[in-house]
C-alpha cells in the first residue's frame, strides 16, 4: 500500500474500526475526482511546489467580514477587494474572509449552505477575484450547522443523508463533565415525528453539533474542503475543531479522535494540494492549543496536524502588559514557547471578530490579575462573556471590546498615550515568530460599536462595525483623525516588516532578560549572520538605556545596530520614550 494510502487507512481505522476500508474507498473517489480537475494550483497568486517554503516575511494577513466595508449597492465582497488593493496593496499577502455563506445566526458561524455564497455579499466569482490577488483563508465550520440547513430538514423528516448527521442524547444523561465555551444549555429539545428528541449543541440552540462518528459526515466535509480549494482557497481554518468528537463520560474536548481528524485533513491537503495550509481555531489554555501541531510525535516523525495555530495567549497577555506597565509575564511566556519545526508556525494577532479570550490566561496569570484586567476593560466600555463550568458555575470566557478602546489607558485610567500604546502593541505582535494577522477594525482604530450591541443583543457586535466606504475613506484621508494616524503608521510597520528577512516566520526568536518596563526580542541570526533586536518600552514613562538590564546592554554593545526605520535613526544613548518601538538590525 502506498504511504499516503497507508496513512489514511491508519487514521480511518482509528476512527471507524472495521468500516475503515469502505470509508477509504469512498474517500478515494472524492480525491480522484478532485485530482482530475486541471489546471489546479493551491494558490492562484503563486504556484508553490512541495519543496518551496509555505511562508516568508512577506506573509501578512488581514481578517475581515465580507461586509465590514460597504458602499451603496455594490457587492460587499467587491468593495472589500477594491479597498484592500487600493489601501494596502502588496503590504498584505492574504485575507481571511470570515464565513461568507448563507447563515442564520452568530454572524456567519451557523451555516445554512456550505457550498453557496451569501447573495447579500456577492458570489463565487467575487471570492475567486479576491483569491487571485491574495492568499484566501476560508472557514470550514465543521463542528456544527444551522438548524435551517437542509441536513436538519432531513433529520426532522427522517430522510437521508441528514437523518443520521446529529447527536441525540437522553435528557437524563449526566453531561456535567463536558467543557463548554458558552452558558446556554448543552442539550436542545427538538420536536420530531418520533416525539421530542434532544440534540447536542455546544454553542447555541441554532448551532447543532454534527455526528462525526457517522463517516458520512466526515466524507461530506472532505468534499466541502476540496470544493473550497477549487474556488481558490489556500488557507483553511478549522473552526471550533477542539469540540469535534464526543464521548460521554469525558470532557468532550481534544479527544484523540479529534486530533486524528485533523491529521487526516492535513494528510489530504498535503497530498492533493501541496501549499495549502490548515490552521486550527482552539481558544483554550496555551498547552492545549499548541497540541494541535502534533509536536508530541517528534522526534519520531514530522508534526502531522495543523500547519498553524492561533497564538491565543498573546492578546490577553499583551493587554495585561500594556495596561499594567510591566512585561515580566509576557517575557516568561515568550521564553517558554517551544522551538517549532519548519513545517509549523503561529498565527499572531491582537484582535479578531471574536473577543479577547480569557481562558488562554489559565496557568499564566493569577485570577486576581485577570479580574483586575476585566474590571479595567469594563471601565473602557467593554463587556465580558461567560461560560459554564462542569459544577454549574460561570467563569469569564472573553472580553468584548475593540483593541483600540482597550488601549485607552492603564490601571490608573485613560491617558493621552492611547495611539502610542496601541501602535506599540501592534509592533510587538508584528515582530514575533509566526505570521501576523490584523483585524480590519484594528487597522482602522475602530471605536466600540455600542449601538451594534444594542441592535443585535450580542456582546461581540461591539467589535463588528460595518464601515461605510465613503466615511472610512474620509477618515483615512484626514490627517487630524486617529483613524488616519493608526492606519498609516501600521502601513509603515507593514512595509518595514515585509522587507526584513529576520521577520521570516522560521527565523529563531530569543527573549532577552531585561527590566520589567522593557520587552526585548532578538530574531535570528540568519545564515548570513544578520539579526534583529526589537525593543519596546511598555510604560508611559521614559526608560533610560542604562536601566534596560545587563543582557540588553551587552547585546547593544556587541553589534553595530542600525534602525530599520531610516526616519527614526538609532542613538545608543539617552532613553526610550513612552511606548517607543525600536527595530534594530545588524549584519553580523
Amino acid at each position: 500500500m502506498p504511504p499516503f494510502e497507508q496513512t489514511v487507512n491508519d487514521y480511518l481505522s482509528h476512527l471507524y474500526g472495521p468500516r475503515a476500508g469502505e470509508v477509504q474507498r469512498r474517500l478515494n473517489q472524492r480525491l480522484a475526482h478532485f485530482q482530475s480537475l486541471a489546471p489546479f494550483s493551491p494558490s492562484p497568486v503563486e504556484v508553490r511546489s512541495k519543496n518551496a517554503p509555505s511562508w516568508s516575511e512577506k506573509d501578512q494577513w488581514v481578517i475581515s467580514y465580507g461586509d465590514s466595508i460597504i458602499e451603496d449597492s455594490a457587492p460587499p465582497l467587491a468593495v472589500l477587494s477594491d479597498f484592500l488593493q487600493a489601501r494596502l496593496g502588496d503590504r498584505i499577502s492574504g485575507v481571511h474572509v470570515l464565513p461568507f455563506f448563507p447563515w442564520s445566526s452568530d454572524d456567519g458561524f451557523s451555516v445554512i449552505h456550505y457550498r453557496e455564497v451569501n447573495p447579500d455579499l456577492g458570489d463565487w466569482a467575487h471570492i475567486r477575484e479576491l483569491a487571485s490577488h491574495y492568499d484566501l483563508m476560508a472557514d470550514l465550520v465543521l463542528n456544527h450547522v444551522s438548524r435551517e440547513s437542509l441536513w436538519f430538514v432531513d433529520y426532522l423528516s427522517g430522510s437521508l443523508p441528514g437523518r443520521d448527521y446529529f447527536i441525540e442524547v437522553d435528557p437524563d444523561t449526566d453531561v456535567s463533565q463536558v467543557v463548554r465555551p458558552r452558558s446556554s444549555p448543552l442539550l436542545v429539545p427538538i420536536s420530531t415525528r418520533r416525539g421530542t428528541r434532544y440534540l447536542w449543541a455546544t454553542f447555541s440552540e441554532d448551532q447543532l453539533d454534527l455526528n462525526f462518528e457517522n463517516p458520512d459526515v466526515l466524507l461530506e466535509f472532505v468534499g466541502i474542503l476540496l470544493f473550497y480549494l477549487e474556488q481558490g482557497t489556500r488557507i483553511v481554518r478549522l473552526d471550533a475543531v477542539a469540540f469535534l468528537w464526543k464521548r460521554l463520560g469525558t470532557a468532550c474536548i481534544h479527544l484523540p479522535e479529534t486530533h486524528t481528524v485533523v491529521r487526516l485533513l492535513r494528510a489530504i491537503v498535503d497530498h492533493v494540494a501541496p501549499g495549502t495550509l490548515l490552521i486550527t481555531e482552539t481558544n483554550v489554555p496555551h498547552q492545549e492549543n499548541i497540541s494541535y501541531f502534533g509536536l508530541d510525535r517528534l522526534p519520531a516523525g514530522a508534526p502531522d496536524e495543523a500547519h498553524m495555530v492561533y497564538q491565543f495567549a498573546l492578546p490577553p497577555l499583551l493587554l495585561h502588559t500594556l495596561t499594567r506597565g510591566e512585561a515580566s509575564t509576557l517575557q516568561t511566556w515568550l521564553a517558554s514557547l517551544p522551538v517549532l519545526p519548519d513545517q509549523c508556525t503561529y498565527l499572531n494577532f491582537t484582535a479578531s471578530h471574536d473577543g479577547i479570550g480569557v481562558r488562554p490566561l489559565e496557568g499564566l496569570l493569577p485570577d486576581h490579575e485577570r479580574d483586575a484586567l476585566l474590571e479595567l476593560m469594563h471601565r473602557f466600555g467593554g463587556f465580558v462573556s461567560m461560560r459554564s463550568n462542569p459544577d454549574g458555575s460561570d467563569t469569564p470566557y472573553e472580553i468584548n471590546i475593540t483593541w483600540f478602546e482597550a488601549m485607552r489607558g492603564t490601571r490608573r485610567g485613560p491617558d493621552p498615550w492611547q495611539v502610542a500604546r496601541f501602535l506599540c502593541s501592534q509592533a510587538i505582535m508584528l515582530s514575533l515568530q509566526g505570521i501576523p494577522a490584523l483585524y480590519i477594525h484594528t487597522l482602522t482604530g475602530t471605536l466600540n460599536d455600542v449601538e451594534g450591541v444594542e441592535r443585535s443583543g450580542r456582546l461581540r457586535s461591539i467589535n463588528r462595525r460595518r464601515w461605510q466606504r465613503s466615511e472610512l475613506d474620509l477618515l483615512l484621508d484626514s490627517p487630524s483623525t486617529p483613524t488616519h494616524d493608526v492606519f498609516h503608521a501600521l502601513n509603515r510597520l507593514l512595509d518595514q516588516r515585509r522587507q526584513e528577512p529576520c521577520f521570516h516566520p522560521n527565523a529563531a526568536q530569543r527573549v532577552l532578560v531585561s527590566a520589567p518596563e522593557l520587552l526585548a526580542v532578538e530574531r535570528g541570526p540568519l545564515h548570513d549572520g544578520r539579526r534583529l533586536l526589537a525593543l519596546y518600552n511598555v510604560t508611559d514613562l521614559p526608560l533610560p538605556l542604562e536601566n534596560m538590564g545587563e543582557a540588553v546592554t551587552q547585546a547593544l554593545e556587541k553589534h553595530a545596530w542600525q534602525a530599520l526605520d531610516p526616519a527614526n535613526p538609532w542613538v545608543a544613548e539617552g532613553s526610550l520614550p513612552p511606548y517607543a518601538v525600536r527595530w534594530l538590525v545588524a549584519d553580523r
